[in-house]
């Protein structure tokens, strides 16, 4: 059933859950006060503001020196996307804008990403070491403006009181590393990230997003996935709480073992949904292929009821 059984959420809110642990949840691709837990914000913004992809010119990628990367990189065709990805919702979270590296569509990219929220040497510190928990390749210390760290994939830098992030293709530190340079030539005279990138769908969810967090966002940061479904993200300096989708043609399949995990609770929306109670990722399939995440970082155990208010609030948008 794709809409909300009132007798069976309120079996899932009397019961409650147990189970704690721990565990990564994944950061996706892809975060204004809040309100009162009690009533969930009624009246959406009288107008959106503008999504993160909508100004090319107000970002790093439009100035870019475009041969610089081509050579660096080793790709035969540097391209400025018109319209930027959502933003990267993870800790910390980036706006992001990208270039293509190829001839195709679907190719290679070059993402150029600037910390939504100021940033500092803790800062910085703070991300290493959420990456390094990850257990991925191990992080290098690079020499980029007042300290970074990366990879063969990416170089993270601290600037002026923000994080850049650049990623893309498989290369070497010593490349990204060249590319970090020249994003920390181009960053002086960006405009600084608006705090709130809202869409006005998205403000149901915002009273029970301060109740899983603990604390009003301190930015928001809306946008929608590349087939167009809503993407509603809460942020503050420490934490993010978003939701999302995927379009998986075999969902049924990816929720099987989500189902049978010890830590999992089970609750009534869409077809099938569940929390992982030791992280409180909330998964909610919506037919045969469509997938909701509402995801708290830094993954923990959180309240089930608390994530079960949070997914009823944006339940609309996503069950439909």
């Amino acid at each position: 059933m794709r809409t909300l059984i009132a007798a069976g959420l309120a079996v899932v809110l009397l019961a409650g859950c147990g189970g704690h642990g721990q565990e990564t949840a994944p950061s996706v691709p892809p975060l204004v006060s809040v309100s009162g837990f009690d009533t969930p914000s009624a009246t959406p913004s009288d107008t959106p503001s503008p999504t993160a992809s909508a100004t090319p010119a107000d970002t790093v990628c439009l100035r870019i020196d475009e041969t610089l990367v081509r050579t660096t990189l080793a790709v035969p065709v540097v391209r400025i996307q018109r319209e930027n990805p959502p933003a990267e919702l993870d800790i910390p979270a980036y706006d992001v804008c990208q270039l293509s590296l190829g001839t195709t569509a679907n190719g290679p990219v070059l993402r150029i990403g600037v910390s939504v929220l100021q940033a500092t040497a803790a800062t910085l510190a703070a991300a290493r070491k959420v990456y390094a928990a990850h257990g991925r390749e191990p992080a290098v210390t690079a020499n980029l403006g007042e300290g970074g760290y990366g990879t063969s994939t990416f170089v993270v830098f601290l600037l002026d009181g923000r994080l850049y992030k650049i990623s893309g293709p498989r290369a070497t530190l010593a490349k990204y590393v060249v590319l970090g340079q020249e994003v920390a030539r181009q960053a002086p005279g960006l405009p600084a990230p608006a705090l709130e990138i809202t869409r006005p769908e998205c403000d149901a969810g915002s009273a029970a997003a301060e109740q899983v967090m603990g604390v009003p966002a301190t930015a928001r940061r809306d946008g929608e996935t590349l087939v167009g479904d809503p993407v509603c993200g809460w942020v503050t300096g420490t934490s993010v709480l978003y939701s999302t989708v995927r379009r998986e043609p075999d969902a049924k399949a990816l929720m099987a073992p989500l189902g049978k995990a010890a830590t999992s609770q089970s609750i009534p929306l869409g077809d099938e949904g569940y929390i992982d109670t030791a992280t409180g990722r909330t998964t909610i399939r919506v037919g045969d292929d469509k997938l909701v995440d509402l995801v708290p970082l830094p993954a923990r155990a959180i309240n089930p009821d608390l994530m079960t208010q949070f997914a009823l609030a944006l339940s609309s948008l996503y069950t439909h």
